[in-house]
């Protein structure tokens, strides 16, 4: 096929032999099989800025960590050159997502290398060694969305244990290997503890998985895992292999009413004695 122009550098470099097929074109990248180091694996070359959108992409970057100060301000005032960095930033993060869930041992296409914005990584396969498919190309028997579910929600708890949450995990970011489920797609990944949004962005994850598996399982759908993990987690006992049980009960204890008003009265008498300090001052 005709080189594409993103791969070129790649070509040049050596670090691709041969461009095989496209594989797929979607909003913010294209990818294709390539043949690289005498193995096929699979390009994904990242598109430009101007076609990409930000919209609602602050929740994702809060808590990640831009070293320069002069790009942080570009970034913050969202300048031509800011919105580069912006892109190369989020970028990155799917880069460095891959290669810290990867070596965690999730269930993540191998990276290999990244340069001039194509990550070069694994081809997930399937039984017949042809591309895997998306979970939502399938149409699963009962037992077969109750296993992937179980699989799926040992991944995510494995990239919770990584410090990461996936923020955008669906049916549509999910390979079914001959293996098994293969998550895909990390450039929105947050870091759990350093991102406010992030219990709330693990929560819709995992709801996403129950909503997309309870069609062929519908027990699935009374599930609670995503508080009963997130409980687990903020609690600091989640470890992968955490006994789960899909039910979560809220804990209601009472409030103690003396302990909160003698904190409002200490407040105010804290206040009363700023003022009164102030006035004596002036």
């Amino acid at each position: 096929m005709k080189i594409p122009r993103s791969l070129e550098p790649l070509l040049h470099d050596g670090l691709i032999d041969e461009v095989l097929v496209q594989l797929m074109s979607g909003k913010e990248a294209e990818v294709y099989v390539v043949r690289s180091g005498g193995e096929i694996r699979c390009a994904k070359a990242y598109k430009e800025v101007k076609h990409r959108s930000f919209h609602k992409q602050s929740q994702y970057m809060e808590g990640r960590k831009v070293r320069n100060s002069r790009r942080s301000r570009a970034m913050d005032k969202h300048s031509s050159f800011g919105r580069q960095e912006q892109e190369s930033a989020w970028q990155n993060a799917e880069v460095d997502a891959l290669y810290r869930l990867a070596a965690a041992g999730v269930r993540v296409p191998q990276p290999h290398a990244f340069a001039s914005g194509v990550l070069l990584m694994e081809l997930v396969i399937d039984d017949d060694g042809a591309a895997a498919p998306r979970l939502n190309d399938l149409d699963l028997t009962a037992e077969q969305a109750r296993a992937y579910h179980r699989q799926l929600i040992a991944e995510v708890v494995r990239m919770l244990c990584a410090g990461l949450v996936h923020g955008d995990l669906s049916e549509f970011n999910v390979l079914v290997a001959a293996d098994g489920p293969v998550i895909i797609d990390l450039p929105q990944a947050i870091d759990a503890a350093g991102n406010n949004n992030a219990g709330r962005l693990f929560a819709r994850d995992v709801d996403n998985l129950a909503a997309y598996f309870g069609q062929f399982a519908p027990e699935l759908l009374a599930t609670a895992y995503a508080e009963e993990i997130w409980s687990l987690y903020e609690s600091g006992i989640l470890h992968p292999e955490s006994p789960l049980t899909g039910r979560f009960v809220r804990p209601e204890v009472a409030a103690d009413v003396g302990i909160v008003l003698r904190e409002i009265d200490d407040s105010r008498r804290e206040a009363m004695a700023r003022e009164l300090g102030r006035t004596r001052a002036a």
